[in-house]
């Protein structure tokens, strides 16, 4: 952990500028006893929570992507029968998928590595956000018919892979708009509002599009129009609220001493291999975090993955049920990550994993014990997990930024959405598994809760208090 008296540990408190610094306003300022470096501290203070809030902004507006695309619409439309028979349609989604997590574990730290030292973080922050509106918005042309199912899934598995090297930016910002004391109340703002934003949005396209028999716009399902049409609703929420970090967050600049000269995409390779292994050799606790996390992470992600086909198919939710199970859940998780982020500060990032890992196995527990209950067990066991899952996520960015030494938080980042991906395969698979095994859907519960729980044992051997890397 950063040591909090160290650089920028005291960024939101009054500055002794010398005299010779003030200016003609201070100086008449002075002269009728107002405070000048109180002033300049309060005008500080706000313009960071001015870009806070901007920088949350950009989550909010990727709720677009992470909900309505890729969990809750999208892809439920593209794995309809409109494509082709159940289960050829859901594999060939799988396999477009796995196909741009392999691209993004393989790309991801060489692109967040050369933000680094190009000094353009923010520049490629907007490039890759804005290829990902683009996608989004060609999805409109995805009618309901088998032979536009390519198309679809190629721009999911491309809108995946520019949305990871565009968070990995947005995650290394994290460092520019937070202290060592505010990170974790900042990432679980962040985090909450992208809980937020995906259930202002899901309730526009639900009761504005998807619900009514003629929408917004006169819009009808024939040949799949409301889909469509909510893919530009998502396409432009994303681009507009993508724009204020922009511009309010200034562009990085690496700091004295740190920069690191320019080299060549494959001598990006080269340089990676040479930082993992110093990762390796001055904090081997954190190659292990890496680990950890990327375990629990899947599972994580498994939760919301599966949490639609688990209430359909086990608890007979309708698919406008899910819909409003879905910003039940958001609800319920934005909540939580903002509340908790001020625990992350004062407590630490691993007893908050630690706390939301153990309460995301106990709830999946009572989902898998309790299945014949109906859907009250499922609305209650189900927003348990909810509870837990957005603190679990917005604790392991905080644990990690604050190891990063300003210059590296692109490329550590980018190994932290490869290590993630390296492993995306987990909670699909011991899902299928149990499932396969035991011939019910309900028991594709236990092969999450065995992913979690494998991440939990993973991450209680980690210190929790770890020297800054160098």
């Amino acid at each position: 952990m950063s040591d909090p008296h160290g650089p920028g540990a005291n960024a939101d408190a009054p500055r002794n500028f010398p005299p010779t610094h003030l200016t003609n306003a201070d100086a008449a300022a002075a002269t009728v006893g107002i405070d000048t470096h109180q002033v300049a501290a309060v005008a500080a203070q706000n313009a960071r929570k001015g870009r806070i809030f901007a920088w949350g902004l950009w989550d909010w507006g990727s709720a677009a992507f992470n909900a309505v695309i890729t969990t809750f619409v999208f892809t439920v439309y593209l794995t309809s029968s409109s494509f082709g028979p159940s289960g050829t349609v859901e594999a060939q989604l799988g396999w477009a998928l796995a196909a741009a997590g392999l691209l993004i574990a393989l790309l991801a730290p060489i692109t967040g590595q050369r933000s680094d030292s190009s000094g353009r973080r923010k520049f490629w922050l907007a490039v890759n956000t804005y290829l990902v509106v683009a996608i989004s918005a060609a999805m409109f042309f995805v009618e309901p018919s088998p032979e536009f199912l390519m198309l679809g899934l190629v721009l999911v598995a491309t809108g995946n892979i520019f949305f990871e090297f565009a968070s990995v930016n947005y995650n290394a910002m994290l460092a520019q708009v937070s202290t060592p004391r505010s990170i974790g109340r900042v990432s679980g703002f962040g985090w909450g509002m992208g809980y937020i934003g995906g259930i202002v949005l899901l309730l526009i396209v639900y009761f504005g599009l998807i619900s009514p028999e003629v929408g917004l716009f006169g819009v009808t399902s024939d040949n799949g129009m409301d889909i469509r049409v909510t893919m530009l609703i998502a396409a432009a929420w994303f681009g507009i609220f993508a724009l204020p970090v922009l511009f309010a967050v200034p562009e990085y600049k690496a700091p004295a001493g740190v920069k690191r000269d320019k080299v060549g995409f494959f001598a990006s390779y080269a340089r990676l291999g040479r930082d993992i292994a110093k990762l390796w050799k001055e904090s081997r606790q954190t190659v292990w975090f890496l680990l950890a996390s990327a375990v629990f992470r899947d599972g994580l992600a498994g939760v919301f993955t599966f949490g639609g086909v688990l209430a359909a198919s086990v608890f007979g939710f309708s698919a406008g049920e899910v819909i409003i199970f879905a910003i039940a859940a958001n609800v319920v998780a934005g909540i939580s990550t903002i509340t908790v982020g001020a625990l992350d500060d004062k407590l630490g990032a691993k007893p908050v994993i630690m706390a939301a890992l153990i309460g995301l196995i106990i709830s999946g527990l009572l989902i898998f014990l309790l299945h014949d209950g109906g859907q009250i067990v499922f609305w209650t066991a189900g927003l348990a997990l909810c509870l837990f899952v957005g603190p679990a996520q917005s604790a392991s960015r905080t644990f990690l930024a604050r190891l990063i030494p300003p210059g590296r938080e692109g490329e550590v980042f980018g190994l932290y959405a490869t290590t993630g991906r390296a492993v995306s395969f987990l909670a699909p698979t011991m899902f299928a598994l149990f499932v396969t095994w035991f011939g019910a859907p309900y028991f594709g519960i236990l092969g999450i809760v065995v992913v979690i729980a494998i991440g939990l044992a993973m991450l209680i051997p980690v210190k929790a208090v770890q020297e800054q890397l160098r």
